[in-house]
């Protein structure tokens, strides 16, 4: 391709925001070649160098040429997720292999490894920051994770797989998407729909006009699906569509689009490569990188908690029964009837339901709220801006802080459409790092998939909508306000992952405060606040079957800790036997033998959390406990806010997760204010 070609494509100015509405599939293959190209050459330089290597004539340049394809492939990835097409598609599947076998042969370059040793070994490491002695530390362990220690003869495999993995994972989102884009059930009869709330009810008839069709529309995609399982009094309809959900990519469809040969050749290749290191298996080696030691540590911890929860969960569960035979004439309570009679039982316990709470929580009163609280507590300002988007949907915001200076800045995507990947997610756009011209802004991807607006009224969130929003909110903040200087350990970069859960998750507790919450309320149509009332019946209600939620929590985690553990990929035991065993343990719901869940678990086949599903339990434990502090102090309190800053937020993955959590807290963490959170206690 020409130099005028290269200097017009918009994925290579990195002069400042992306060029989202310019950038086009056709950009993306020259693009990432010219990356490519100019990475090896790099490389190539660095590792054939001569001198000694200092942060200055070695990492520094590498980082700079890391950064730059990362900022180019985060824009062409977070397009692929969240206006898929099938160019897009394409040009990414094609590219994604690329990327991969250029960071195989990054992290086996024996050349690069030695210079990081004999950096580490020199005595120039001892005058660097200690953010910088962390990240050269970092890069010998994922050189080793990497392959960079196998003889020639095994390097060439390592690398091959960890090729075919980035492929296969790719290939399982893709068919979930595909399954889920491609169920659409078609109702004429009013009568069937009878429970459904008004504005699901609008927004299937908008869906089926779209469509040009009469009727109402429903689909797999959440804030279609939802509605139907909690509120439908057909329970046909309700089985239906749960049969459709529980079955999404597996053999009951097209078989192109069936995730199980997938499963099984993702586990395969996971241990050989763990095998090819020395790991006893998989999991071992995903927790080189995590807080959490061994295995063993976090089947104990696991054990510990579904130990805690479970007559919890048995006594909900019985609740549930015991209220669906009796008022619901359910004598069997089946899988698609869990959400609807929980709802009911739910709403005759505290008199309220979802959809009441619902008319509070309008969008722009929402995000008000969660701002309000981001400010009071971190004193910065968060206001709208303008940047192009890839999508009419999508806003851009900046943060500053109290003198007016820019801190970070993040784009904001939150109705459900097709060629979206569906659930919420935070994503790195750019890094802050310190450059010449000064620092580098941080700025955020955050992405969920709630109900659009319908007709003349604005998007109207669930309280689990919010409690979403205030999630993923606290994974930008902690991406937004570091003040790490150095790129590898910026922002949740180098964070352990079952820690990276801690800021989001720690957000979330605000949710369910008065102060906060009365704040962020205005109901749609008479404009009032929430009532004190209604609020109390929240919290009365606030953790309504805790336990049941916390086993199904551990079911997963388990799961997948021993799928990647002790499980053998080559046996003739399969991931569906695996996990029927881990719910005669711990389950107290036991899904119908044709519910496919592996097939759909696509955290740990396609999202980075395989062998880690745990660290949302374990992070939840370091989050319960550093709002404790909060609590103690006034949980709108500005000093702790700005110890939870300096101490947690700005250092990023600086220092271990677990000595920024002391930092802050004082002591070690203590699993006793995550079962107080949750009810738990006796």
């Amino acid at each position: 391709m020409n130099d005028k070609a290269l200097q017009d494509n918009p994925l290579l100015d990195f002069s400042g925001l992306p060029r989202f509405d310019e950038v086009k599939a056709a950009h993306v293959t020259p693009a990432i070649d010219h990356l490519l190209l100019q990475g090896r050459d790099t490389l190539e330089q660095l590792a054939s160098a001569t001198e000694t290597p200092t942060w200055e004539n070695f990492v520094r340049p590498m980082e700079d040429m890391e950064e730059q394809i990362s900022r180019a492939w985060s824009q062409v990835s977070h397009m692929n997720a969240v206006v898929n097409s099938p160019e897009l598609r394409e040009a990414y599947n094609e590219n994604l292999p690329k990327l991969t076998a250029f960071y195989a042969d990054l992290s086996q370059d024996e050349r690069l490894y030695a210079r990081f040793r004999a950096l580490r070994d020199s005595a120039a490491y001892a005058s660097l920051s200690a953010t910088q002695r962390k990240i050269v530390d970092n890069e010998l362990r994922d050189f080793r994770l990497g392959g960079a220690e196998l003889p020639d003869d095994q390097k060439a495999r390592f690398k091959a797989i960890q090729e075919e993995l980035s492929t296969l994972s790719a290939k399982f989102e893709e068919n979930l998407l595909d399954t889920t884009n491609d169920f659409s059930l078609y109702i004429d009869q009013a009568d069937t729909l009878r429970g459904i709330p008004e504005d699901a009810l609008q927004a299937a008839q908008d869906a089926a006009r779209e469509d040009g069709k009469t009727g109402w529309k429903f689909t797999l995609h959440f804030p279609s699906y939802m509605p139907v399982l909690q509120y439908a009094d057909d329970r046909a309809l309700r089985e239906q569509l749960y049969r459709a959900y529980a079955t999404r990519a597996s053999e009951f469809g097209k078989p192109e689009w069936d995730n199980t040969a997938l499963i099984s050749s993702i586990l395969k290749l996971r241990h050989e490569a763990s095998v090819m290191l020395d790991y006893a298996n998989y999991a071992e080696m995903s927790l080189a990188t995590k807080m959490a030691e061994s295995p063993a540590q976090v089947e104990e911890f696991l054990q510990t908690l579904a130990k805690r929860a479970k007559p919890f969960a048995e006594r909900d569960m019985q609740e549930l029964r015991e209220y669906a035979a009796s008022k619901l004439g359910l004598a069997e309570l089946q899988a698609w009837d869990i959400a609807y009679a929980s709802e009911k039982l739910r709403e005759e316990k505290y008199a309220f339901s979802d959809q009441e709470v619902k008319q509070y929580f309008p969008e722009e009163q929402v995000l008000h709220g969660l701002f309000k609280v981001t400010e009071t507590i971190f004193g910065v300002h968060v206001r709208k801006s303008a940047a192009p988007v890839w999508h009419e949907n999508a806003e851009f915001y900046e943060i500053t802080d109290h003198q007016g200076k820019l801190v970070g800045q993040f784009y904001l995507d939150l109705y459900a459409r097709n060629n979206k990947r569906g659930g919420a997610w935070m994503d790195e756009a750019i890094t802050r790092r310190k450059k010449s011209h000064g620092i580098e802004t941080p700025v955020a991807f955050l992405t969920c998939n709630f109900s659009a607006p319908v007709g003349d009224k604005p998007a109207l969130f669930t309280h689990d909508e919010v409690i979403t929003m205030f999630h993923e909110f606290g994974h930008g903040l902690h991406h937004m306000l570091t003040q790490v200087d150095d790129y590898g350990v910026s922002g949740i970069k180098g964070v352990e992952w079952d820690a990276v859960e801690l800021p989001s998750q720690f957000m979330e507790n605000f949710c369910w405060e008065w102060d906060v919450l009365r704040h962020m309320t205005k109901h749609v149509e008479t404009g009032a606040q929430l009532p004190r009332a209604l609020f109390d019946k929240m919290i009365a209600a606030k953790n309504f079957q805790a336990g049941m939620q916390t086993v199904r929590q551990i079911e997963f985690s388990l799961f997948d800790m021993r799928l990647h553990g002790d499980f053998d990929p080559h046996g003739s035991k399969t991931s569906l036997d695996l996990i029927e065993e881990v719910r005669d343990e711990v389950a107290v719901v036991r899904p119908p033998k044709w519910n496919r869940f592996p097939n759909n678990f696509s955290h740990i086949f396609a999202g980075g959390y395989g062998a880690g599903y745990y660290s949302y339990k374990w992070a939840e434990v370091l989050s319960a406990d550093a709002y404790s502090l909060f609590e103690e102090n006034g949980v709108l309190s500005e000093e702790t806010g700005r110890r939870f800053w300096d101490e947690i937020l700005a250092q990023g993955g600086s220092r271990p997760a677990l000595e920024s959590f002391i930092a802050f807290r004082g002591r070690a963490p203590d699993i006793d204010a995550l079962l107080r959170h949750n009810g738990m206690t006796t």
